[in-house]
């Protein structure tokens, strides 16, 4: 009763502290954000907001920052700190620093990815991933779909097809940004 009564005071607080936030300033500056909310959020201007890991006097620290990353048409006027409903349903993490593809490798974070709860209920996480997939060379409806048959030659696909996801290859010039992923399921 006491963990549950603990959970919820700082459940209180952690929505008292996001609400302030916005209204204090009437917008989401990344950097304004502390650190266990910034990474999935995304600033006022429509640009994601990324925690960043410094090391200073031999200790290591984040920041939040914003990156020049766009939100594709999905940003609020006000700008969105993603919920933890989103956060669990797909598979990330808030202490991830930087914005990255490498999870794209991991089968079980693209089984949380594409699994209904997250793709059809999280826009704004599954645009990120479907941002980074196409830079890649990955289509990811047709990977999520193929996932949904037999996820370990999917995945293989799509690493072969992408030339290993996340090993820093340029996007291709026809990976535009694309406002929204079409739902796969």
């Amino acid at each position: 009763m006491a963990k549950l009564q603990g959970f919820a005071n700082a459940f209180v607080l952690f929505l008292a502290s996001v609400a302030a936030i916005q209204c204090v300033s009437g917008e989401i500056v990344c950097e304004k954000l502390p650190t266990d909310i910034c990474a999935f959020a995304i600033s006022s201007s429509g640009m994601r907001c990324v925690l960043e890991k410094y090391v200073q006097r031999g200790e290591v620290n984040y920041q939040c920052v914003t990156s020049q990353v766009r939100a594709d048409k999905l940003h609020e006027a006000g700008g969105w700190i993603e919920t933890d409903e989103c956060v669990q349903a797909c598979g990330v993490d808030r202490s991830w620093a930087g914005i990255s593809s490498d999870p794209l490798l991991d089968l079980h974070f693209m089984d949380k990815l594409c699994s209904p709860p997250c793709y059809k209920g999280c826009p704004k996480i599954v645009d990120l991933y479907f941002n980074l997939a196409l830079a890649e060379g990955v289509f990811l409806p047709n990977l999520c779909d193929a996932l949904k048959s037999n996820p370990r030659r999917a995945m293989a696909e799509a690493t072969f097809k992408s030339g290993s996801i996340g090993d820093g290859a340029p996007a291709p010039a026809s990976a535009a940004p694309v406002a929204s992923a079409p739902a796969p399921f």
